[in-house]
């Protein structure tokens, strides 16, 4: 059985997109619980998001945040 598939580029690529997606709904998930209203446009944001880095950041950020928007304050400041 090939399994080069498996190491190959574009399934890097596959594990690294479906890591993100799980990251981002992982970020919503927390200010959902929280109850903390999520704008569509920071939805759009953290969905859109494709860097690990940025997306845990975000959730950390996250389980403190007083609103959606200012998981992204840091940035603002950049």
């Amino acid at each position: 059985m090939d399994l080069s598939f498996y190491k190959s580029y574009i399934s890097e690529e596959i594990r690294a997109e479906g890591e993100a997606r799980r990251a981002a709904e992982d970020v919503l998930e927390v200010l959902d619980v929280r109850g903390i209203d999520i704008p569509a446009a920071v939805r759009e944001r953290i969905v859109s998001c494709r860097d690990p880095e940025t997306l845990r950041r975000w959730h950390r950020r996250a389980v403190i945040a007083p609103s959606a928007e200012q998981i992204f304050s840091a940035e603002q400041d950049e």
